[in-house]
């Protein structure tokens, strides 16, 4: 009988950890992704703080959808958010 070894998934990059932080916290993500997700998290310190942090943030604010944004805002956050993007490379 012939053993293989299963091969794991490649980790997350800390871009990666931001791009599926939403799905994350929304509970949506597949198994095999929330435990790469939650791999990372335990080797990484500056994306623990930025999931706490996320955390924080949504249980004081509590959640927006998308017509709760005045679009002068939405238009604001979305340059920060895309300028953030950019200088993290």
């Amino acid at each position: 009988m012939i053993f293989r070894r299963r091969r794991r998934p490649a980790p997350l990059s800390c871009q990666e950890l931001v791009e599926l932080v939403t799905d994350y916290l929304e509970g949506a993500l597949d198994e095999q992704t929330r435990a790469r997700f939650e791999a990372h998290l335990a080797d990484c310190d500056g994306c623990s703080e930025y999931i706490e942090q996320m955390r924080e943030t949504i249980r004081l604010v509590g959640r927006l959808g998308k017509g709760d944004l005045p679009p002068q805002a939405r238009a604001k956050f979305m340059t920060a958010f895309e300028d953030w993007k950019t200088e993290q490379g």
